[in-house]
């Protein structure tokens, strides 16, 4: 398997999405900001990973993108192969026609190395959720505020209000 720029930068931005989405949809503008990554790029690794039903656009005025699915149903496997990346480290991509091969098989002498560690990689990258990322990305960080609207909210204890025993005014100071 190689990990290519396009694996590593779809993999970044989902979890910049899934950090940010209960705020709303997410746009690619603001993705392209925090991580140093073209729009345009960005375009077309959402429109592979919309196409894969990982993420859902929102059109319009304050659209964006949001996850189609909950992060913790989402693996990075899922992400990489969705933007079209190979999950194979053998040189024959897996087809067992391995160039400069002289066995009869037609697999060159490091074929079930490479097979074998393609497995493994592919079993933990399907291990992996967006969810195990996100909560392993706000750890570092230290979770972020979460701002909740608590004007309709009632007080959980009512205040007890105290009635002034002195001036309630600068100007009341003197006559006391």
């Amino acid at each position: 398997m190689r990990l290519t720029t396009k694996g590593r930068f779809a993999v970044t931005a989902m979890i910049d999405l899934a950090l940010r989405q209960e705020q709303g949809p997410v746009t690619l503008a603001g993705i392209s900001q925090r991580q140093h990554i073209s729009l345009s790029y960005l375009e077309q690794l959402f429109g592979k990973l919309r196409r894969h039903e990982i993420v859902e656009s929102v059109r319009g005025p304050g659209g964006g993108y949001n996850l189609a699915r909950r992060a913790e149903d989402v693996t990075v496997a899922d992400i990489i192969i969705a933007v079209d990346e190979p999950l194979d480290a053998t040189q024959c991509g897996g087809k067992g026609s391995c160039e400069g091969t002289k066995q009869h098989d037609g697999h060159c002498m490091t074929h079930e190395l490479w097979s074998t560690l393609n497995q493994k990689m592919v079993e933990y990258l399907d291990s992996v959720s967006l969810k195990d990322l996100v909560d392993q990305q706000r750890s570092r960080e230290g979770a972020p505020a979460v701002l909740r609207d608590r004007r309709n909210e009632a007080p959980a204890v009512e205040p007890v209000r105290v009635a002034p025993k002195g001036p309630n005014s600068v100007f009341n100071m003197a006559g006391s």
